[in-house]
């Protein structure tokens, strides 16, 4: 309820209001049933941008520092990221992450979609870094199609260091059930967008 509230009333009008984001290839994505939407990762903002251009709710993880912070300004982070269904991951090593890979396929076992950031974290100087495993692994281990996504100028719309307003675009490339096929086509998609 709380993710649909941001999203149509809170906070999505305001983004499309001052951000103008737009969308290419939203026909790649699946209408209906489970798919992972795998994007380059440029800006903090990054997550909000996708689901506002779609019409199924998108869940993604978090670091799991938003949901575990302290006193006030904790408790509005953990409110805020779990309400709107985002999973908490601990990014210290592989084997904590399973737990969130867990939670993950317990998306896509409803058939809702999943975004993840293959590269793990934002790239701070616009490059496309070399993936994890979890992609690949949610794909072999759930059968469900891998969509790849390219984020262009949210790295412009909200910086690390400073605070612009400007516009983005995602770039959904076709759907994959094939990992490596899927990878070689968010790569491609990803590198012809940061022209």
């Amino acid at each position: 309820m709380f993710y649909w509230f941001l999203k149509f009333i809170a906070l999505g009008p305001l983004l499309r209001v001052v951000f103008r984001p737009r969308a290419e290839g939203l026909d790649n994505v699946p209408s209906q049933g489970a798919a992972i939407l795998a994007s380059n990762h440029l800006s903090y903002a990054d997550w909000l941008f996708m689901p506002l251009v779609l019409t199924r709710r998108v869940s993604y993880v978090a670091k799991a520092e938003y949901f575990t912070g302290t006193g006030v300004k904790g408790r509005l982070q953990r409110t805020f990221f779990s309400g709107s269904g985002q999973i908490p991951i601990d990014r210290s090593g592989a084997n904590a992450a399973e737990g969130a890979l867990i939670s993950a396929k317990g998306v896509l076992g409803r058939g809702e979609l999943f975004g993840i950031f293959p590269e793990g974290t934002r790239s701070h100087d616009g490059r496309l870094y070399r993936g994890k495993t979890g992609v690949a692994r949610l794909a072999l281990e759930t059968g469900v199609p891998v969509v790849p996504v390219a984020v262009i100028g949210t790295d412009t719309v909200a910086p690390p260091a400073r605070s612009s307003v400007g516009s983005c675009v995602r770039r959904c490339a076709s759907a994959s059930r094939s990992t490596s096929r899927a990878t070689r086509a968010w790569r491609a998609t990803a590198t012809s967008c940061a022209r």
